[in-house]
């Protein structure tokens, strides 16, 4: 009964604050009323537990009806109280309930949840006048994709050798089309400059390939962002090379110490230029961001889930046919698209039966040619503007690492 007092006086206060202006007799409720309100409904879950529950229901009915009035009469009044403190004399009653019920923990944790909600009116609101129609369509869009359809996909295999996992390749539609949604409203809340950085930088934590794809329809449709974009796309291909030592020592510890030479020339060759245009144009004031036009890059993201199945099924294909000298040949092939799929595999067949030098090997292998893809993407797709400023560090990194590789293993 305490904690439902409590409760109750906790919402009050926001309540009592929110309408601090208001003349008395022209709120719903006040902080005494909002406490009795916790207190009403914790004495009517005590009740309920020797009267059954539909103390509690008749109860939680005339709280309901009370309130519902005197909004009404405050309404007729010319006073327009509003319905969210007649529903936040609701949850009142309700976890008034829960906490006389010995759920208190969850009592008290969501009446702080609903005070941080009720205090942030100005803040929602600022928000919500801020979406536009397609941003708004876009992020249904995104939840319907992600939320309903990619739960009732099965996780096997399909088709020829059981390689098209329809789960798998549907995660990276969803994926790449959740990068584009961040990355939209990163740009447009933090400029081009750091909106672009930032989306490379988390973004290349799940995929740089799909933050190439996303950066370089951006750069055709608005070169002058070019020199911006390009920084977010290097650091995203920077990223790549730390989350391919993270997830390969993660699996296999042995794995870190013939990792760490290559990646790290790879990740220090991309790295660099992006931070020189980042300097370079850091006077720059241009936030051109006249390229965010869809929120939400869907078919580009099919297309690209597409691409993924086709890699997978060619991957199959060659250990099939070549057998255990095709692992380099795999790598390859798998390269095209991503390099976690083969990263993974390779960390974890080398704790069996693989050397780990042909495991380190082939996962050069998959970034190299990952590089020489996103640096294509950004030429193909983006034009010379992106492209030459991505492509050549990307190219220079793969040779690198190459080298760096060979030096080290053969």
């Amino acid at each position: 009964m305490g904690a439902a007092l409590v409760i109750g006086l906790l919402i009050g206060v926001e309540r009592g604050w929110e309408k601090r202006e208001a003349a008395e007799g022209q709120r719903i409720a006040g902080v005494r009323t909002y406490g009795l309100i916790g207190l009403l409904g914790g004495a009517a879950a005590l009740v309920g537990e020797h009267f059954g529950a539909l103390i509690v229901g008749l109860s939680f009915f005339a709280v309901a009806a009370v309130l519902t009035v005197v909004y009404a009469v405050n309404l007729h009044r010319g006073n327009d109280a509003g319905i969210t403190s007649l529903v936040a004399g609701l949850l009142t009653f309700l976890l008034g309930c829960l906490a006389a019920m010995a759920h208190v923990s969850i009592a008290i944790s969501v009446a702080v949840v609903a005070v941080l909600l009720l205090s942030q009116k100005p803040l929602l609101h600022k928000w919500v006048r801020g979406i536009q129609a397609t941003e708004l369509q876009a992020g249904v869009k995104l939840l319907l994709i992600s939320v309903v359809m990619l739960p009732v996909l099965p996780d096997k295999g399909y088709g020829p050798w059981q390689a098209l996992n329809p789960y798998v390749i549907w995660w990276m539609v969803v994926l790449i089309a959740i990068i584009s949604f961040a990355g939209y409203f990163a740009i447009k809340l933090g400029g081009a400059r750091l909106g672009a950085a930032l989306t490379g930088l988390f973004g290349g934590l799940a995929s740089s390939t799909a933050v190439t794809l996303h950066f370089s329809r951006i750069t055709r449709r608005s070169p002058s962002m070019a020199p911006v974009l390009a920084t977010g796309t290097l650091l995203a291909c920077g990223t790549t090379y730390l989350r391919i030592i993270l997830v390969a020592s993660i699996l296999n510890a042995s794995l870190f110490k013939i990792l760490i030479l290559p990646t790290a020339v790879m990740a220090v060759l991309t790295y660099t230029p992006a931070f020189f245009y980042w300097r370079k144009y850091s006077d720059n004031k241009t936030e051109e961001v006249t390229g965010l036009i869809n929120p939400l890059e869907l078919w580009p993201a099919i297309g690209f889930g597409v691409l993924l199945a086709v890699v997978m099924v060619l991957g199959r294909a060659i250990r099939d046919w070549i057998g255990a000298a095709g692992i380099l040949a795999l790598s390859a092939a798998f390269g095209l698209a991503d390099v976690d799929a083969i990263t993974l595999s390779l960390s974890r067949m080398s704790q069996f039966d693989l050397t780990p030098q042909i495991a380190v090997s082939g996962i050069i292998i998959a970034a190299v040619v990952n590089n020489l893809v996103k640096g294509g993407i950004a030429a193909v797709i983006g034009g010379q503007d992106i492209g030459k400023r991505v492509s050549l560090p990307l190219i220079a990194s793969a040779a690198a690492g190459l080298l760096a590789t060979g030096a080290l293993l053969w």
